[in-house]
Parts: C-alpha cells; structure tokens; sequence
C-alpha cells in the first residue's frame, strides 16, 4: 500500500527540490509556464526514442514550424521527410493530423484534461498525461519506464513487468501532488535516467533512498522484474535498384501499417523464412544483379534481413530520383542503408 499522505509530501519535496538542483536542462523546458505546442510536439518524438536522439529533431521542427498553425500547413510530405531518422512513422502522420485538428477545429488550442487530449491522433494515455500535467499544470499521473522503475524499487514490487503496469500506475497516482506536477513528473522521469538506472542504481546519491523499500531489503538490483521477453523473429526481402540515366526507381508505401506513406525503393513483401521467389515482384523482367552482403535493420517486434539487386531498366509512369537527391529525400532509416549501400559499391 501507499504511505501516509504526511509521508508522501516528505518524499515529493525532498525529489523537487533535487529537481530543482539536477534536473536535465533540455530545449523543451522552461521555468515559466510551458508552451502546450512544444510540450505536445516533444512528447510525441520522445515515444520510443532517446532524448539524446530526439533534441535535433525538435530543434529543427522549432525551426520549420514555430507553432501548431505553421506545422497544419505544411505539406505531409514536407513533414514526414523531416521526421525521416525518427522511426515509427505513424507517429508523424499522426503529428500533422492532429496539428490540423488544433489549428483548425480548435482555434490553435490544446485542450487541458487528460479526457479530451485523448480525443486527439496519435495521443494515448501517457501522453495526455504528460501534456495535461507540464503543460497546463494538471495533476496527473505520468508514467513512463523510468517512472515504473522508481515505482518498482520504491515500494519493492516483486510482481514482474508487464503484469505490474496496473499497480506501478497506481502507486505513482498515489504520490502525485496537487502543486507542481508537471515538475513531479519529469522529477521522477530524470531520477530514474540519472540515478535509478536499469543496471547499477546510484543509491547513495539518490533523494529517495532514505524512502526506498528495495534499497533497503538490497532488491534494488533486481527490480522491477521481468517476463522472459519473446524473441524477436527474422523476416527477409529482396530489394530492387532500378536505374536509368543516373535515377533509380521510387515508390511510397501504403498509408496504413509499417512505415506508412513513406518512400522506399520497390522491394518484395518482408516475411520470415529464407527463400522466396522474387520475380513476381520485380518492377522490370531484366537480368538482375545482386550486391554483395545484405543490410539488417531491426524494428520493434522483428529483424530484417534484405538481399539488395540492381538492374538498368525504365518503367513508364513510375516515380524516379536522381542518385545524387536520394540521401537527402526522406527515406527511412532502413532505405538509408540500402541507398548507402549501393552508392558504396558504385563509388
């Protein structure tokens, strides 16, 4: 169970004010009341990306569209293509979607309770949380992996993740206070990135260890706890390099699943198992020509392995890049290793 609200306080004012001497100086965060559009937009990068990773690209977007209105306008093109590098490209669409719906249904305002922000595309739970509370000030409860760590070793919590997502939940709703719970939030969000880390927790130095069950019983090593985790399976594909007069052969990708709407180089489906015939989808019956090695890219729930062939040959109607534009056109990540790869071959 959760202590004493007397307790409770002790705990949330000794975290702040560590906060308030530690905490991460990141280009998202101000001491005044923080801007909802910069809150939302860092907030949707940071799903399941680095802060580290996620700085130039927030940076850049600052620059490109300063608010909700200048982004709404922009091409999905536009937009997707600076978001290229960032992975999980639903969340781009998703970003310009409901960039639209701000500007444009709701007069260029977020809305403030976590209820209507959930209305929104690409916004879920946590995130709601996190606009609701560092935006506008709510007190509601943001978790996110670092949170459940602290939560875990906090209270030493012995029933293994995911199972215990419900409880860690309510534990950190528990200890979320009325007056600055935006800072509470992202207290707890940099206790666990600086300090309670996944391996070699930096007890001594933590504001919360005189509180800390685990530190206490020496758990803090072992929790929270996992499920064996399923391994992730490989799928294959082969990937054709169609050229004439110095451009290659583009395509984008359906709208809806993996990397929706996103430009690729036309390919077989991805699939597990080695071999599958690949003639049936080559956009030219030609002589193909394979390069040497394959490129691995790994994404959430699987590996992918792509054998790379390469033909010259002209498609009528179909979409073309010159060689020298397609670094630079917003690929993703995973394309960026096949062009790389040609281009070294041929340099």
């Amino acid at each position: 169970m959760a202590r004493d609200k007397g307790n409770n306080k002790k705990l949330t004012g000794r975290l702040l004010d560590w906060f308030d001497r530690e905490g991460r100086s990141l280009p998202w965060r101000t001491k005044a009341r923080r801007d909802p559009y910069k809150v939302w937009l860092a907030e949707i990068m940071l799903q399941q990306t680095t802060v580290m990773a996620v700085i130039p690209y927030f940076e850049k977007f600052l620059e490109l569209y300063p608010n909700v209105k200048t982004l709404a306008r922009a091409p999905l093109e536009e937009v997707l293509k600076n978001w290229a590098g960032l992975g999980y490209y639903a969340r781009g669409r998703n970003l310009h979607k409901c960039a639209n719906i701000v500007a444009n249904d709701l007069a260029g305002q977020f809305p403030e309770k976590e209820e209507q922000l959930l209305t929104l595309p690409g916004i879920g739970p946590y995130t709601a949380a996190a606009i609701a509370a560092l935006a506008f000030g709510q007190p509601a409860t943001v978790v996110d992996g670092n949170v459940e760590r602290v939560m875990a070793r906090l209270f030493a919590v012995p029933v293994p993740l995911p199972g215990a997502k419900s409880r860690l939940h309510d534990l950190a709703a528990s200890l979320t206070p009325d007056d600055r719970p935006g800072d509470y939030a992202e207290a707890l969000m940099d206790l666990g990135a600086a300090v309670c880390t996944p391996n070699a927790p930096d007890c001594p130095h933590c504001p919360l260890s005189g509180f800390c069950r685990a530190f206490k019983q020496g758990l803090q090593d072992t929790l929270p706890r996992r499920d064996k985790r399923k391994a992730r399976p490989t799928r294959h594909g082969v990937v054709f390099w169609l050229e004439d007069k110095g451009r290659v052969l583009v395509r984008r990708r359906p709208e809806k699943g993996l990397l929706g709407g996103m430009l690729e180089l036309p390919s077989t489906p991805w699939r597990e198992g080695q071999k599958q015939s690949f003639h049936s989808h080559a956009p030219l019956d030609i002589q193909w020509t394979p390069v040497s090695g394959e490129v691995r890219h790994t994404f959430t729930h699987f590996h992918l392995r792509l054998t790379i062939l390469t033909g010259q040959g002209h498609v009528k109607g179909g979409s073309w890049l010159k060689k020298d534009q397609l670094l630079a056109a917003g690929f993703p990540t995973v394309m960026n290793k096949v062009i790389a790869r040609v281009l070294e071959t041929r340099s």
